[in-house]
This record gives structure tokens, C-alpha cells and sequence, in this order.
């Protein structure tokens, strides 16, 4: 079975969060499962500077504001078809973002030209290929399920990885696009007489997914839906929640060449090198009492302002925080104020930085996520994976993948993490009160350590669900 992925990002050729983690570790798992994937993608200068043994694909007189060549070749191992359209992704630094910070003021064409592209080759635009099944991912790529179904191409999968970003543009865009006026209707593209790219998706895909069984029950409802619950109520019956995977090669502590010691579930005390080399890295007092780490956006998105107006009462249950992340100047200004207050204590980086990410999973007793809203995470699978046990909100995939240390859960002896709900200040501070008091005791903590290690944060059992999908639909 041949499957054309479309989609804004890929890992490791350009990546801004974790759909580029998805994209780029779900062909591997699928191949598994005999399904060739092919990835479909705009030609940022990273991605042409990597394209390997590219050949000619198609070519476009006029893409979007100007021509434009497909080029198909490897990368990393991938399959890659790339957009080379130099006047849409011939841009330095953030796909999406200007040096202003705001957005392209071209974005509609830009990913417009995704999925358009993405449906002309899965509908064998070019006749040496065809694929059996478009699968779009997030607001970037959405128009591909609506060019699929108005201009006769396959069946598409449409997966949602965070429905807060929707894509939505002024009604004058939609001439642009090359659609039949049939689809400027409740059934295509129009949202409140303006252009919705994701709900075009949403309403157009022959199946729908997202990356948890509980966000997909969420995203049903007016709180998450964000405007489009309506929609995917009237949808449920091809929508579906498929969990996350990581990839389990890339984020293997026992073979980790990001950290200085590697270790396994048998041997956790070798994480203790680890934690003297990230408490040197933030600057903060080494020692062994409990040390809280954080990788994130720094935004409401992920309660990071009620995390930063916690701080302090994280430090006076005797803990210590390593910081990793960038957002909202409020909430970096915020988190930077707590460090100055508890110097040694807390410990603060502005920014992202892949191998740090590594050292911090490696090195720190917790990972925090508290998140108002979270599809899936993958923060908290790869605590799982490094024995950096979870902390988390009990909201979207963070749920479905950590079980919380509450008293059942730790006598019948299967709990790996802690979650709480709701997202507010005073359950926080409890929720770190209770981590601090676990992890005194020894015995218990290396429990949840291993237990977590044991589970499963592969991409197995999801490939073989998408693979399933995918033959449902070329069935029906």
C-alpha cells in the first residue's frame, strides 16, 4: 500500500514541535506494517540542502505567485517530494514566521501550495506514481483533503495534532485556491464567510484521527473544539484517537550519544552522572534531593503561568527545577524573576535545544507538563522511555499515557507518574507536595521509574492502527 504523508514539518530536516517528531517517525513504524510512505513537503532550505538523488517530479508554470518543480529524492533515510518553490520556502529560520515574529503575510498561497501539490501527486499527477491513501496533518496541509474529494483524488486521512491552530483567512482567498465555488460551502471550505483551512479538512477527509483516544473525545466538546465541535460531533463516526508514538531509536537512554551516561532500567543509578552535568549546565546547587525539569512553550497552552506563579512553593517542598523553553515574554520574565529569587535553586534557559532536551529527560528525578490542553505530548513518553517520571495534567493524551501514583494505583503496583486536575495554582502546589513525599521514598520512586520504563512508547501498536485505517478506506 502506497500513502502520501503531507505535512508542514519533518524530523529531523525542520522542526518546530512535535508533529515533526510524528511525521518523521511514523514512515519507519509504517513500513513495518507494508505501507510505503512517501512525504510530501514545502522546500525549505533545509530540506532542499539535504534532498538527496533528486529527480525531476512534475514542474508548475505557476504555483502560487510563481513556477515551481517537484523534486523527488531521499533525505535521512525519508522519501521526500519536495515543493521547490523558491518564491513561497526559500526563507531562512521559522517556516511559518517572518524576522518580525508574525506571520508570512502569504501563509494562505504557502500552504495552499502544500496541499494542492499533495493532492496532485497522490492523484498521480505524475503517472509513474499514485498513492492509496493522502494523509494530511494539521492547518498546513488541510487543503489536500479538499482538492482530494472536488478534484477526484484518493481517499484521505485528515489527523489533527493541536485544533487551536485552524488556519482561517479572509473570504477574497478562496479565488485564489483553484477550487470549484462548490466548495466555498458548510461542506467545504467556508467558516462564518470566511476560508477555514482545517475545517475544510476536517469536513472533506474520508477519516479523521488525533493523536489520543481522550483528545478526540475533547475536541467534541465546546471547551476544546475550538469552533468546530459542531463539526466533529457531525463527524464522530469517522473520527478516531490514535496515541502518539516516539521513536524508540532516537530516544533510547541505554545508547543516548546526547548524555554523558547511558543506562537502563537495571541500571538507574548511573543517572546520577547525568544529574551532576545538568545541574552544572543550569547553574543550579548539586546535590541528591528531588529535581523537577521542564521542556516546553512557555504559554498558556501548557498552564505555564500557573506553573510559574508555583515556584516558589515548588521550592519549599525542598525541590529544585532545571527550565528549558521559550514563549510569551510574561511567562519567560516571570520564570526568570523565580531564578533570580532562589539562585541555585532554579535554573533557567531561553530557548530550545535538542541535545540539552536529551540531558534534561537523562538527568532530571521528574518531567512537569502542566498543560491546559494537550493533544498527546510527547514530553511525558519520553520521560517514560528515561525514567524521568511524569507529572502531569489530566487532560488530552497526557491521560491516556500516564497513570497516576494515587494509593490504588501504587499498591496493585502499576502507576508511573502523577497527574492532577483541575489546572490551577492550589492543585499544583499539592500535586508537587505529594511528588516531593514520594520521592523520599526511595524504594517507591525507582518503582515508578521502572514501570515506566516498561511501557510501551513505541510507534508499533500505532503504525498498525493507521495501517488498518488505511486499509479500511482503500476497502470501502
Amino acid at each position: 500500500m502506497k500513502v502520501l504523508s503531507a505535512a508542514s514539518e519533518l524530523f529531523p530536516l525542520v522542526k518546530t514541535g512535535g508533529l515533526a517528531d510524528v511525521t518523521g517517525a511514523l514512515p519507519s513504524a509504517l513500513s513495518a506494517e507494508d505501507v510505503e510512505v512517501t512525504s510530501v513537503i514545502p522546500g525549505y532550505p533545509a530540506v532542499m540542502a539535504a534532498l538527496e538523488k533528486a529527480a525531476a517530479f512534475h514542474a508548475y508554470k505557476d504555483l502560487f505567485g510563481g513556477p515551481a518543480q517537484l523534486l523527488r529524492g531521499t533525505a535521512h533515510g525519508l522519501d521526500i517530494i519536495a515543493i521547490d518553490a523558491p518564491h513561497l520556502f526559500d526563507r531562512p529560520g521559522n517556516p511559518y514566521l517572518g524576522k518580525d515574529g508574525l506571520d508570512w503575510p502569504d501563509n494562505a498561497g504557502r500552504f495552499a501550495a502544500l496541499g494542492k501539490a499533495a493532492a496532485d501527486v497522490a492523484g498521480g499527477i505524475n503517472h509513474r506514481y499514485r498513492a492509496d491513501v493522502l494523509h494530511c496533518h494539521d492547518w498546513q496541509a488541510a487543503l489536500g483533503p479538499v482538492y482530494a474529494r472536488f478534484l477526484d483524488g484518493p481517499k484521505s486521512v485528515m489527523t489533527v495534532h493541536n485544533i487551536a491552530f485552524q488556519g482561517q483567512f479572509p473570504a477574497t482567498v478562496f479565488g485564489l485556491l483553484g477550487l470549484p465555488q462548490q466548495a466555498f460551502a458548510i461542506d467545504g471550505v467556508e467558516y462564518y464567510g470566511n476560508v477555514g483551512y482545517l475545517k475544510g479538512g476536517l469536513a472533506t477527509a474520508d477519516a479523521i484521527t488525533t493523536v489520543s483516544p481522550t483528545y478526540a473525545q475533547e475536541i467534541c466538546t465546546p471547551e476544546y473544539g475550538m469552533g468546530l465541535d459542531g463539526l466533529l460531533r457531525a463527524r464522530r463516526h469517522v473520527l478516531r484517537g490514535i496515541v502518539n508514538g516516539i521513536d524508540t531509536d532516537v530516544w533510547n537512554p541505554a545508547k543516548d550519544a546526547l548524555i554523558p551516561a547511558t543506562y537502563n532500567a537495571t541500571t538507574l543509578k548511573k543517572r546520577v552522572a547525568n544529574k551532576r552535568t545538568l545541574e552544572a549546565r543550569f547553574k543550579i546547587e548539586p546535590g541528591d534531593g528531588l529535581l523537577h525539569g521542564v521542556i516546553s512553550r512557555l504559554t498558556w497552552q501548557k498552564g505555564m503561568d500557573i506553573f510559574a506563579a508555583s515556584l516558589d512553593a515548588l521550592v519549599a517542598t525542598g525541590a529544585r527545577l532545571a527550565l528549558l523553553g521559550t514563549g510569551e515574554t510574561a511567562i519567560e520574565n516571570a520564570v526568570f524573576e523565580a531564578s533570580m529569587r532562589h539562585p541555585g535553586r532554579i535554573g533557567v534557559i531561553i530557548g530550545y535545544d535538542e541535545e540539552l532536551s536529551h540531558l534534561l529527560q537523562a538527568g532530571a528525578d521528574t518531567i512537569l507538563v502542566p498543560s491546559r490542553f494537550e493533544p498527546c505530548g510527547l514530553t511525558q513518553l519520553y520521560g517514560l522511555r528515561y525514567g524521568c517520571v511524569p507529572v502531569v495534567a489530566r487532560t488530552g493524551g497526557l491521560n491516556d499515557t500516564v497513570i497516576d501514583a494515587n494509593a490504588a494505583a501504587l499498591q496493585a503496583q502499576v502507576a508511573t507518574g502523577f497527574q492532577f486536575a483541575p489546572v490551577d495554582e492550589a492543585t499544583l502546589d499539592h500535586t508537587l507536595a505529594r511528588t516531593a513525599e514520594c520521592f523520599t521514598d526511595q524504594k517507591l520512586w525507582r518503582g515508578l521509574q521502572k514501570r515506566g520504563m516498561e511501557q510501551d512508547v513505541s510507534w508499533g501498536r500505532s503504525a498498525a492502527a493507521y495501517a488498518q485505517l488505511y486499509r479500511n478506506l482503500v476497502k470501502a
